[in-house]
């Protein structure tokens, strides 16, 4: 599955669907207008120019946030050089948004509300799952 920013300079391509899509409501989630699907970061490629963000906000933020170069379309996350240090290189986020929803059919989407997580164990959710399709 090949995903796309805006102005399609930068294409993600994915090897296989997501397991899930989580469909945040914190800060940096609707602020960047970010749908996560999480994969190894061996599984994702991508090609074209993008420009990374880490969260000021926090004392020791675990991700950096990449957009595109030319149309600033939020595209995929990665973990910090402290995350990959402390977690190993294990998770790489791809903004579904970008996607085909036709290529997502039979994927959950989830709502977790991470406005009320504290950073610790499990994310409550604001509303039931669905499955797209």
């Amino acid at each position: 599955m090949t995903l796309s920013c805006l102005c399609g300079q930068v294409h993600v391509t994915v090897e296989r669907q997501p397991e899930f899509i989580n469909e945040c409501n914190c800060t940096l989630c609707s602020k960047t207008g970010a749908r996560w699907a999480y994969f190894s970061p061996a599984e994702v490629v991508v090609d074209g120019s993008t420009t990374g963000y880490c969260r000021a906000d926090k004392e020791d933020p675990n991700a950096e946030v990449h957009f595109c170069a030319g149309c600033g379309s939020t595209t995929h996350f990665v973990l910090t050089k402290a995350a990959v240090s402390k977690f190993g290189n294990t998770l790489m986020g791809v903004n579904m948004w970008l996607a085909d929803e036709r290529d997502l059919r039979g994927v959950e989407v989830r709502y977790p509300d991470g406005q009320a997580w504290s950073g610790v164990g499990g994310f409550d959710y604001v509303r039931e799952a669905r499955v797209i399709g």
